[in-house]
């Protein structure tokens, strides 16, 4: 029988080892809100399964934003080298090629390459670095880690460093300064709160996404699912729930400035070949802008 892998793409899962299950899991801490479901995803920056459901994220939060409070959770996926083995993946190098079977099997882009030029020592100073960017507002924050996830698994960035993290919070528009000094005082704080509501919560592996409705029924998707189970779990907790049109085509690029093509496939109800005929299109006639890198492309809207 297969040992869990690091990130495997067969449960569609990211697994911290030792974990117990999160099936029953308790509560969290509610908050007022004026939306319906309360959302809790919890998640890493380094994370190959949660790139790998941002087509799934991305699409849930066009259609049914306007009814979910989401809150993001780091879940700390690698601690250290020192104490992380599991199934296989005892060290950086053993990453590399396992990137490359997670980016097949969601049709991602990841570069598995910074695991042997520059390898990561852990997952915890980007998770702190996101828990700064959220002191100073929670929609920066989401642009700041989407472009830290763009440098890790397309360029081969560090994002323990400094330097890249810096750039991704230009990127978002984020303070530096203050990300800086919040980095180095309250957000570790912040980070081990999460760590602990993951761990009242059961949460044994990522994505974890938990959905709650007004009257604290609960329910968990858990692991990389396809779009329809994300919407099926809505419905049941808000049978109510209507989906909002939004624009497609070239236009889908007013929502989110860089897509892949799994993405803009997933967004616009195409197969991967008609996707990359149209982005390839609109890149020919000067719309759009393409990087090759990790087996596949990232677009970007030319300004």
């Amino acid at each position: 029988m297969r040992e869990p892998l690091f990130c495997d793409p067969e449960t569609g899962v990211c697994e911290i080892p030792g974990a117990t299950s999160a099936a029953a899991g308790g509560r969290p801490d509610t908050l007022p809100t004026d939306k319906p479901l309360q959302l809790i995803y919890f998640t890493d920056p380094i994370c190959s399964t949660c790139w790998g459901i941002e087509p799934q994220w991305r699409r849930l939060k066009l259609e049914y934003g306007h009814l979910l409070d989401i809150r993001y959770h780091m879940g700390g996926l690698l601690p250290s080298w020192e104490v992380y083995n599991s199934g296989g993946i005892s060290g950086p190098s053993d990453v590399a090629h396992h990137w490359e079977e997670v980016s097949g099997h969601y049709q991602m882009p990841i570069d598995g390459g910074v695991w042997l030029e520059d390898p990561l020592p852990s997952s915890y100073p980007p998770s702190i670095w996101f828990k700064a960017a959220q002191l100073q507002d929670e929609h920066k924050a989401v642009i700041f880690l989407r472009r830290l996830r763009e440098m890790l698994f397309l360029q081969k960035k560090n994002i323990c460093r400094p330097e890249p993290v810096l750039a991704a919070a230009a990127y978002a528009q984020l303070d530096a300064a203050r990300l800086q000094q919040d980095f180095e005082s309250t957000a570790p704080a912040l980070f081990e709160q999460d760590l602990q509501l993951r761990a009242q919560m059961g949460v044994r592996g990522f994505p974890s996404v938990f959905m709650i409705n007004a009257a604290g029924n609960k329910e968990l998707v858990y692991g990389a699912k396809p779009y329809t189970v994300f919407t099926t779990t809505l419905h049941k907790l808000f049978p109510g729930a209507q989906a909002r049109a939004y624009l497609h085509g070239l236009d889908t690029f007013s929502y989110f400035p860089t897509l892949t093509t799994r993405e803009y496939a997933v967004l616009n109800d195409l197969s991967m070949e008609a996707a990359y005929e149209q982005l390839e299109a609109f890149c020919r006639d000067g719309s759009l802008e393409v990087t090759l890198a990790g087996g596949g492309a990232l677009w970007l809207r030319c300004q």
